[in-house]
């Protein structure tokens, strides 16, 4: 998982970066709150943040507050870290926005406790946020297979009035057949489709599709 450190000291930021990767983080780093703040416009910004609370142009407070007035797709897990210890202080970063908060100097154990907590939260809210994606896609399509099946039956029925009045050696009965026969193919795939219960797909091309067969099973 990707991990922002903002710290403008560089020993402190050096030991971070090093810890963190050593625990197996893809870390970037910015040396202030501005510089901070411009890496989370990006479309691919971590979800993970290390802030410290002192620092220039804009300090970790404040970034947490900014970011949280932002609309943003993705969950962002914010750890403020400072040396500031009274509780009034540590109740103003956390309604500021921040999600945790590690005190200076800070031990290596607590720092990676917090740091994996932060990281096993993101990693939740990613799933709900796949699952209710999901969800929604799946009610829009029933939705579509339920308006199709009247529209089908409507085609099927028309067909079989045609019918009637063919011979079967007539070519066009033989041409109504097939369509009713791939009528019948649509029919079967928007049934499934309302059975989806679950996200599988398989390979196609260069990519992947949904699997319908296994996801209605």
């Amino acid at each position: 998982m990707r991990i922002l450190i903002a710290e403008d000291d560089i020993t402190s930021r050096a030991m971070l970066q090093a810890v963190l990767t050593k625990w197996g983080y893809h870390v970037i780093t910015a040396k202030n709150g501005e510089e901070a703040f411009r890496m989370f416009q990006d479309s691919d910004a971590p979800q993970l943040a290390v802030l410290d609370w002192e620092m220039p142009e804009m300090d970790g407070a404040d970034l947490c507050r900014c970011l949280r007035q932002q609309e943003r797709r993705e969950p962002l897990y914010l750890i403020l870290l400072t040396s500031r210890d009274d509780a009034g202080d540590i109740v103003q970063g956390l309604e500021a926005g921040a999600d945790d908060y590690i005190a200076k100097p800070f031990d290596t154990a607590e720092l990676k406790a917090r740091v994996d907590v932060g990281r096993r939260m993101i990693s939740l809210q990613n799933e709900m946020q796949k699952r209710e994606k999901l969800s929604g896609i799946l009610e829009l399509a029933g939705a579509v297979c339920h308006e199709l099946n009247q529209p089908l039956q409507s085609v099927f029925g028309y067909s079989e009035i045609l019918l009637m009045d063919l011979d079967a050696d007539d070519g066009n009965y033989e041409t109504l057949k097939k369509i009713q026969h791939e009528i019948g193919r649509i029919g079967e795939l928007t049934r499934k489709i309302m059975k989806i219960t679950r996200y599988q797909t398989k390979p196609y091309l260069k990519s992947q599709i949904v699997d319908i067969d296994r996801s209605s099973e």
